[in-house]
């Protein structure tokens, strides 16, 4: 089995003195906890500072997106090595805000998710589709594009280090989750699917989680499912007590 990863995406969210506060009860509240991969992905500006808030604690830094290139004229951007040199080992990429309000395709998702992995950064690749494509019957058609578009041209080699973080669009920040049924039958089809395009030894360690209004109430009925390997948290993640609640999650 491999270990589940929590992954707090704290969005454009916190000063750098509200995030230190944050930082400084999560290190209390899930002190000791090994058997839980905990990352948190704060605004670009605080993640320096935070970097060494982290140190001795069981949390490392994930950025919350990206740019392709090394360096160069792209005002506003930030380059993987960026991250890497402020201490991220994580990356978002390709979250449906990124793809509703700055036109992201699965195109620059690929193109991401190479220049991170080249960088030694692991990408949480996100996907999932739309509340008018679940109810068209769509789903596995459109999570299967966006995860082979994503993955294109990536060998079996780097595959482990990919992180597949499932989010019904319809389930972001609306309070709505899909049931843990719903979640298992997607997470089940992308596994499938991962097996068809790379055999089974190289999709072993590949962990798919699961994002989308998740809460402490509905953490432990999720995590029991046998193909959903972790948690990407929004708003939950905001708070000391509900993340680390979600942190500790118990299987049922």
């Amino acid at each position: 089995m491999v270990k589940p990863l929590i992954a707090g995406n704290w969005k454009m969210n916190t000063t750098i003195q509200e995030g230190a506060e944050l930082v400084v009860k999560l290190r209390e509240l899930i002190k000791g906890v090994d058997t839980v991969e905990v990352v948190i992905a704060p605004p670009f500006t605080s993640i320096h500072h935070l970097n060494f808030l982290i140190a001795d604690s069981p949390m490392t830094l994930a950025a919350q997106d990206v740019f392709w290139e090394d360096r160069g004229a792209y005002t506003g951007e930030v380059s993987p090595w960026m991250l890497k040199d402020v201490g991220c080992r994580y990356v978002i990429i390709g979250h449906s805000e990124r793809r509703q309000f700055f036109h992201e395709t699965d195109e620059t998702v690929n193109k991401k998710v190479f220049a991170s992995l080249k960088a030694g950064i692991k990408p949480i690749v996100c996907i999932g589709e739309t509340l008018e494509e679940r109810e068209r019957g769509e789903t596995l058609e459109r999570v299967s594009s966006q995860l082979r578009g994503a993955l294109n041209g990536v060998g079996e080699g780097l595959l482990r280090d990919i992180v597949i973080a499932y989010e019904p669009v319809w389930a972001i920040g609306t309070g709505r989750t899909a049931t843990p049924e719903q979640a298992e039958e997607v997470h089940n089809s992308l596994r499938q699917l991962l097996y068809e395009l790379y055999g089974m030894e190289p999709v072993r360690d590949v962990r798919i989680i699961y994002g989308g209004s998740v809460k402490p109430d509905n953490i432990d009925s999720l995590m029991a499912q046998p193909n959903i390997d972790g948690a990407l948290v929004g708003g939950a993640s905001l708070k000391a007590e509900d993340f680390a609640r979600i942190v500790k999650f118990r299987h049922v």
